[in-house]
């Protein structure tokens, strides 16, 4: 008879301390929602960066101190004299109507340590506010809740919720620059799915108290400077599509039992950590466990997984086109590996039915390439 889900997930991670998901671990969710060995190590809560580092992949994340100090100072001007900027941005940019503002700083309540606190006291606010029972408008930092998994996963914003229109909308501060009303879209995609995470947060604690979603908007307000300057500027993202997705993979979690159920007996990524928190665990018996867990590589997996260098490393072994993307990958419906890819375009591979059509592509490919390089040779 197999162990309990929960006992099974504490096995993977072993003797380590439990990780619980924050905002940035649930957005990557969504990136790739297909990685069996991202949702496990996820869900047992197990340190992903020590375990890369441990097989021979560290991964290089992390923002620098000259970011950190940035992002910090701009946000710090957004929020200056209760988010009189921000009031400011909002009315002059969105060209919103805004009812007079309440602020309230939801940071100071509890401290930093009892998260458990001051999301009673966030929940207890946002509940009257919605309820049309309180004069805030502007919650600074209010301290949100999702059980994922089983667990509770205590999301602490560096965001306001601002209520718009009857509605909560989520405001994201960032750093990065909004050029001639264009963002970079990779950094307003990273910033719009952890939006998400606290979108669904925040719908789960109205629901509780039997409030509608739609209280909540899921369209997220993203302030960042204009163009060079330090002048702040904002605009409206539409994050539905990645709530649903979002959502979909926090479905996925509650259902972590079936991919345990997959695993063989005995597996576990335990580092055996000593006294001083230094892995013990053998190198090459760390590798074979990870090994033996289904992977689904991309080149984005750089931008928001510890675990990413190890795929690679995996996936360039394996002859895998997963390392050339999803948009190689999807050209190439049918065929896994390089490999193939070779064998079928040089005619050492007989292609399946299915492979027929791309398997001609290929070879014409190849003939073609064979002259321009035969012209090449003559020249």
């Amino acid at each position: 008879m197999k162990a309990p889900v929960d006992e099974r997930l504490a096995a993977l991670r072993g003797s380590a301390k439990r990780l619980d998901y924050n905002a940035r671990s649930l957005a990557a969710l969504q990136n790739n929602p297909r990685c069996t060995l991202r949702a496990l190590l996820d869900a047992s809560g197990s340190d992903k960066a020590a375990i890369a580092a441990h097989a021979g992949h560290p991964s290089p994340f992390g923002q620098s101190v000259f970011a950190l100090a940035r992002g910090n100072a701009f946000e710090a001007m957004v929020k200056d004299n209760g988010c009189a900027e921000l009031v400011r941005v909002l009315r002059e940019t969105l060209q919103l109507t805004l009812p007079e503002v309440g602020y309230e700083d939801l940071n100071d309540v509890g401290g930093d340590g009892r998260a458990a606190v001051r999301h009673d006291r966030t929940a207890q606010v946002l509940l009257h506010a919605a309820q049309g029972d309180g004069d805030g408008t502007l919650f600074d930092h209010p301290m949100l809740c999702l059980r994922v998994g089983g667990h509770q996963a205590f999301l602490e914003p560096d965001l306001v919720a601002f209520r718009i229109d009857g509605r909560f909308h989520i405001v994201e501060i960032k750093s990065f620059p909004i050029l001639d009303g264009q963002a970079d879209p990779t950094q307003v995609r990273a910033a719009t799915t952890q939006a998400c995470a606290y979108i669904i947060a925040l719908r789960d604690l109205l629901a509780r108290a039997g409030i509608d979603e739609q209280a909540v908007s899921d369209t997220v307000v993203l302030v960042a400077p204009k163009d060079f300057t330090n002048r702040p500027t904002a605009a409206f993202v539409d994050a539905r599509k990645q709530v649903a997705a979002l959502s979909r993979q926090l479905a996925r979690i509650a259902r972590i039992g079936d991919l345990v159920d997959l695993l063989p007996e005995g597996l576990t990524f335990d580092l055996d950590l000593d006294e001083e928190q230094r892995p013990r665990r053998p190198v090459g018996e760390l590798t074979e466990s990870l090994d033996r867990v289904l992977v689904t590589y991309r080149p984005d997996c750089l931008n928001h997984c510890e675990m990413a260098f190890y795929c690679r490393s995996r996936a360039r072994a394996e002859a895998s086109l997963d390392v050339l993307g999803p948009v190689v990958r999807e050209q190439f419906g049918g065929i896994d590996t390089t490999t193939m890819v070779m064998g079928l375009a040089h005619g050492e591979l007989p292609p399946s039915e299915a492979q027929s059509e791309m398997a001609a592509a290929l070879r014409h490919a190849a003939r073609l390439r064979a002259e321009l390089e035969g012209l090449g040779g003559a020249a």
